[in-house]
């Protein structure tokens, strides 16, 4: 089949590459010109593993290309994605649908045959109704449907997603638009993925909810650490001896700096907005809002607690930037707002992260970026991690503490045992929950 991806961000490219490895053929379209010419020259914007190989494969198999011509894309196509961003909305936290609307209109015009124009983008309950309003106002000729496909992609782990998933949603209303998206899913049905069809605000609102209660599960086990650290009982042990109940299950029970990146952050604000505005308010979702920017408030506590009080002219080295590991998102990472405190403190932060200096050279002004820890620590008066980097799960930790002028470490992350890294030299550790 022929598919228009509209958009070339985290979700229209992995899900463009995945499509074409299906063996569709797909045409990734994007308004920025010099982001189609260096994909069209092999450069992949984005670190997601395993992505770069699947972009060579499909294009050099002719099955994956890109322009910056919708029209062209869209004419012929048997599907059209609309996966363009949805940033929250400055003021009331809604999600933006500024270019949900424009790629709908533009599609609309475009549009010469039948085609079914689905959206990928996470987006407010009633907006693929607004899709094909948007769709007919401006072709009221167009033949069309519209359909709600979510993505639950994992950053650092897409493409498994993708290719691997634990349910695909769809979103349909006629038999016709089923039907083709049966057709774009059929290698995964063929291997008995769960394909779930519903319709248009189910689809919708199971994005929604789904983020919002992985949050919630982030937010519950940061606040039962909390806890823990008052009554000295051990989260980590505690997030075991619960998450061996099947109905409540192991996952998203890892505490830490509090949620972050390019999903969490905004669905569980829309969502809060979503329910306000029909007077059905998720107080739930609203409490989690606000109890994990605290959470963020709470590890600058503990590393000014290490500092003795005053960060003035110490060097801490804070080990991982990005919002979680294999990626170099940092949208709503922690790190944006722990490091700045940091700096603002007058303390000299060193930086290492394996992916993270790309987008963090302007987010994390003040900072000194170096690429190996054990440099980033050396005189250092704390090590700080952040991330959870493989690279940083297996550090010599004698090494590490004989490099720094004050071994303490405090880790935002449970990596470590807190008497492993007491034994290997360090004088201070402090974790989550511990």
């Amino acid at each position: 089949m022929r598919i228009a991806m509209i958009g070339t961000g985290y979700v229209g490219l992995v899900s463009g590459a995945c499509f074409s490895d299906f063996g569709h053929e797909v045409v990734c379209v994007d308004r920025d010109a010099g982001k189609i010419a260096r994909l069209n020259q092999g450069e992949v914007p984005i670190f997601e593993p395993g992505l770069e190989a699947l972009i060579a494969k499909n294009t050099s198999a002719g099955r994956l290309s890109f322009t910056t011509e919708l029209a062209a894309a869209v004419d012929g196509a048997d599907a059209v994605f609309i996966a363009v961003g949805t940033p929250t909305r400055r003021g009331d936290g809604h999600a933006d649908l500024t270019y949900v609307m424009a790629a709908a209109a533009e599609i609309g015009r475009a549009l010469t045959g039948y085609a079914v124009v689905v959206t990928k983008s996470t987006v407010p309950v009633g907006t693929n109704r607004k899709v094909a309003a948007a769709i007919r106002e401006a072709n009221p000729a167009a033949a069309f449907d519209v359909a709600s496909n979510p993505e639950f992609l994992r950053e650092g782990a897409a493409i498994d997603d993708f290719m691997h998933p634990d349910r695909v949603v769809v979103g349909v209303e006629t038999p016709k638009a089923r039907k083709v998206m049966a057709e774009l899913y059929r290698p995964l049905s063929l291997r008995e993925f769960p394909m779930v069809y519903t319709g248009l605000e189910s689809a919708e609102l199971i994005k929604y909810a789904a983020n919002a209660f992985l949050a919630t599960k982030i937010t519950f086990i940061n606040e039962i650490a909390a806890l823990c650290e008052k009554v000295g009982a051990d989260v980590k042990t505690v997030a075991r001896g619960i998450g061996m109940d099947g109905r409540i299950g192991d996952k998203f029970l890892h505490a830490g700096p509090g949620y972050g990146g390019s999903c969490f952050p905004k669905d569980t604000k829309a969502l809060a907005r979503i329910g306000q505005e029909h007077a059905a308010p998720i107080q739930i979702v609203e409490t989690v809002i606000k109890v994990n920017e605290e959470v963020k408030r709470r590890m600058i506590d503990k590393i000014v607690d290490l500092c003795g009080g005053v960060l003035r002219d110490k060097t801490i080295a804070v080990l991982g930037v990005t919002f979680k590991p294999n990626t170099d998102d940092m949208r709503e990472a922690p790190s944006l707002t722990i490091i700045p405190a940091l700096v603002g403190g007058g303390a000299k932060v060193r930086v290492s992260d394996p992916q993270g200096r790309h987008e963090g050279e302007a987010l994390l002004p003040g900072v000194k970026w170096i690429d190996n820890p054990y440099q980033a620590a050396n005189d250092a008066d704390l090590v700080v991690l952040l991330t959870e980097w493989n690279e940083f799960r297996g550090l010599d930790l004698a090494k590490l503490a004989r490099k720094m002028a004050t071994p303490q470490m405090a880790d935002l992350r449970n990596i470590y045992d807190p008497a492993e890294v007491r034994a290997a030299g360090f004088t201070a550790y402090v974790g989550v929950g511990r």
